[in-house]
């Protein structure tokens, strides 16, 4: 067992922090076996004491929505709305990823990425290639991190370059699942339709049969934009809203269901996803740069509806959770101000999203508490903390001002997770 000491802050309800100074966690086979202000609380016969001193200790990020091979059109090509932004931008892109040696290149550049910025689970969308989806799994699970990676199915209102067909993209599924059945892996597949858009009916109804058959998670997009939106219902006259579209084909919270963005989604939507439990995943950077909208995130939460956060590369411009979440408060205030959405979201729940909410979607994780994986931060903290700030306004600062050099150990499963290489020759 080995027991960590710093000051320890997380959120076991969305509401409100959990901060204990100069605290304890114990930890035994990657899970935690408690938390105390005291030492003795805990049976220490052959426990390694670990003494983080004046650092602040936190639960690891968690990015639920991301596209890992957009990570090289990050912070450019923001100059249009979601659809043509994809025709004009991101479809020649994914088009690259025919090319294993480019897949590659790109992929360990991203999964670096979410290492410096201390995000060791993701929910990750990749491209329709199963061989390039395969490296970025293995180069995920070399890394010591965790991740939902989707090959992406689509065929229909794309380039001829990323359509397949079905029986194509279910194969290509099938020996991914295969290779990674283990359900307790830290590296795992997620059956990944787009959207509805480029999925037709029949496509759509084989990835919600192949889910199933295999219990297995679900990702896609759902009431980003309303020009999709009207695309949607124009493509599934018969479903009465973009949810319903998914739910008919098995893909609404028949097994866990990430959908992210939310933007525009009716009641009935909302209720649809409540009763299937499908979880929101709130993107602000991306609905803010392409033109969406706000996510009712506030209404969302009110209703029941499970959320998280994503950073959404590369229609979101930045890969740190944190920053994430200041921009998830800020369009919070905006709606706020403009549409009188009240009451704004608080750091508090913002943090959840990102770690406990978020990390329930992987199992148990996201928090400091009994029986939950250990996946945690450690944050040196002392240049930006030149005043008395009580330990949650260090961590406020942190989240504002802060960035990855101050990030000094990163956990996933009880195991440090080093740097990840870079290239071969490293």
């Amino acid at each position: 067992m080995k027991i960590y000491k710093g000051h320890l802050l997380f959120t076991p309800t969305r509401n409100e922090f959990r901060v204990i100074e100069n605290g304890y966690v114990a930890v035994s086979d990657g899970r935690i076996v408690g938390v105390s202000s005291q030492l003795n609380h805990f049976d220490c016969t052959n426990a390694e004491l670990i003494d983080l001193g004046d650092r602040l200790v936190i639960p690891a990020m968690c990015d639920m929505h991301v596209h890992a091979p957009q990570y090289r059109n990050q912070g450019v090509c923001m100059d249009y709305e979601l659809l043509t932004w994809l025709n004009t931008y991101t479809f020649p892109e994914e088009e690259k990823f025919a090319d294993t040696t480019y897949a590659e290149r790109i992929y360990r550049r991203f999964v670096h990425a979410l290492w410096r910025m201390g995000t060791m689970r993701a929910a990750v969308f990749a491209t329709i290639h199963g061989d390039s989806t395969r490296i970025l799994m293995r180069l995920f699970q070399e890394a010591g991190m965790g991740a939902l990676v989707g090959k992406v199915d689509m065929d229909r209102n794309c380039p001829d370059a990323l359509c397949e067909t079905v029986d194509e993209a279910i194969i290509a599924n099938e020996a991914l699942i295969a290779e990674y059945s283990d359900p307790n892996a830290l590296v795992r597949p997620i059956i990944t339709p787009r959207f509805v858009p480029s999925c037709t009916p029949a496509m759509l109804h084989a990835c919600g049969q192949l889910a199933q058959r295999h219990n297995l998670p679900v990702q896609s997009h759902l009431s980003e934009n309303r020009d999709e939106i009207a695309l949607v219902r124009k493509l599934e006259p018969t479903s009465t809203c973009y949810g319903d579209a998914y739910n008919r084909y098995g893909l609404f919270g028949q097994t866990p269901t990430l959908m992210a963005h939310c933007v525009y989604s009716t009641d009935e939507e909302i209720e649809l996803m409540r009763q299937g439990g499908v979880m929101a995943v709130h993107c602000p950077t991306s609905n803010l740069n392409i033109a969406s909208g706000m996510s009712p995130v506030r209404t969302l939460l009110d209703r029941g509806v499970r959320v998280s956060l994503g950073s959404d590369i590369s229609g979101g411009h930045d890969l740190s959770m944190f920053r994430v979440m200041v921009y998830a408060l800020q369009v919070s205030k905006l709606a706020s101000v403009t549409l009188g959405v009240k009451p704004q979201l608080t750091l508090p729940e913002v943090f959840w999203c990102a770690t406990k909410s978020a990390g329930s979607f992987f199992g148990r994780l996201g928090s400091f508490e009994p029986g939950y994986e250990f996946d945690a931060l450690v944050i040196d903290d002392s240049d930006l903390n030149f005043d008395h700030y009580t330990l949650l306004q260090r961590l406020e600062r942190f989240i504002y001002l802060g960035d990855d050099r101050h990030i000094v150990h990163r956990y996933c499963r009880g195991m440090e997770v080093p740097e990840p290489k870079l290239s071969h020759d490293e």
